[in-house]
């Protein structure tokens, strides 16, 4: 036998070894797409790609590292590929209508969902309690309006696990019928929120305004009402959707306007330990100094605090809870002492979720 077919002899049989592990790969991504469709974790995960690269470029010659880089992003894309298909027809719930920024922020984190409008943050919320949804994806703070605090009231009276939370950066526009120019308008429709926001452009140009139960139900309205001189403030995505022109670009009196969003389901990701952010809601006891100390034994177990608020307990007159974002993970050692200790001090202790800190929404994900 010639050195040539000897060569073509190990190929062919090295290329039934790769097919029999890709199959063996394959049906672990499949594992793995069940596992993150049950709590709607994202198909993409950039850091676990990258760990994987480069863990495994380690077992690969320099020379040929350029080569194996090509060869393993393509087997990537297969495997993410393949993810999608199986995760098609997950349904996901959101609070508005179409075109809204809320609908915008569900279609990025799950390009291949069913995305389903609901009237309100509690139905939407109910809509996954009851199994109708798979995942709802909801505002839960703004950055020039604070937090919003029916999901709040949602998430500390509700079942529901967090397993994801995304910034949303809102970015409003002047949009028009066609055939209206900036100098025609002279009145603009949008949220209270947004026209708020756009306050300083609004008062340059002596625009009278009106509100709008969100900003897409407004560029609908201007749409349908064709008149020259009313124009909406929302998002490119209403434009695109309801035909109309964009008068104005990036309006907003600040660039730093972002809405965060959370992924909330009905299972816990059970690798939470592998999160750097949690969210963690209380009461504490009716004894003096116990908010204290509950906020004491979050540091003094090396857990920073990003954030602290307060919310009145609708049943109990005068009675708040306690809603804390901290960096770390409550799994492992240091967390279960904290919540330990937490719970002498505290009526009710609740670990709502973890996260890790993603890509801005605008980002290609």
């Amino acid at each position: 036998m010639s050195e040539l077919s000897e060569a073509r002899d190990r190929i062919s049989d090295i290329d039934r070894q790769i097919a029999e592990l890709f199959c063996m790969r394959m049906n672990e991504s499949a594992k793995v797409a069940r596992y993150k469709r049950d709590r709607g974790l994202p198909i993409l995960d950039t850091a676990r790609e990258a760990e994987l690269l480069a863990r495994n470029s380690e077992y690969v010659d320099e020379q040929l590292l350029p080569y194996y880089e090509t060869f393993f992003d393509s087997v990537l894309a297969v495997s993410k590929r393949y993810q999608r298909r199986l995760s098609e027809g997950m349904k996901v719930a959101y609070c508005g209508v179409e075109g809204a920024f809320a609908n915008i922020a569900a279609r990025r984190i799950f390009p291949d969902g069913d995305i389903v409008p609901y009237t309100s943050f509690q139905s939407a919320y109910g809509s996954v309690v009851r199994g109708e949804s798979d995942f709802a994806v909801l505002p839960i703070e703004n950055s020039y309006a604070g937090e919003v605090g029916q999901v709040h009231d949602l998430m500390f009276a509700g079942t529901l696990y967090v397993n994801g939370v995304y910034d949303l950066p809102v970015t409003h526009h002047l949009l028009a019928p066609k055939g209206a120019s900036i100098e025609d308008i002279k009145t603009v429709v949008s949220h209270p929120q947004a026209l708020s926001q756009c306050e300083g452009y609004i008062k340059k140009h002596k625009f009278a305004t009106r509100e709008a139960t969100n900003t897409a139900l407004a560029a609908q309205t201007v749409a349908e009402g064709g008149d020259l001189s009313t124009a909406a403030i929302a998002s490119l995505e209403t434009a695109e959707l309801y035909g109309l022109t964009v008068l104005d670009h990036d309006i907003n009196d600040s660039n730093t306007n972002t809405t965060r969003f959370a992924v909330f389901s009905r299972l816990k990701n059970s690798s939470q330990s592998k999160y750097n952010n949690f969210l963690l809601m209380f009461t504490v006891k009716n004894v003096a100094g116990a908010l204290a100390r509950a906020i004491s034994i979050i540091g003094e177990h090396g857990f920073n605090m990003r954030a602290l608020r307060s919310r009145p307990m609708k049943a109990l007159a005068w009675q708040y809870y306690f809603y804390i974002e901290a960096e770390g993970s409550p799994e492992g050692e240091a967390g279960e002492k904290m919540l330990a200790d937490l719970s002498e001090v505290c009526d009710r202790l609740k670990v709502v979720g973890g996260y890790d800190a993603e890509p801005s929404l605008s980002d290609e994900r």
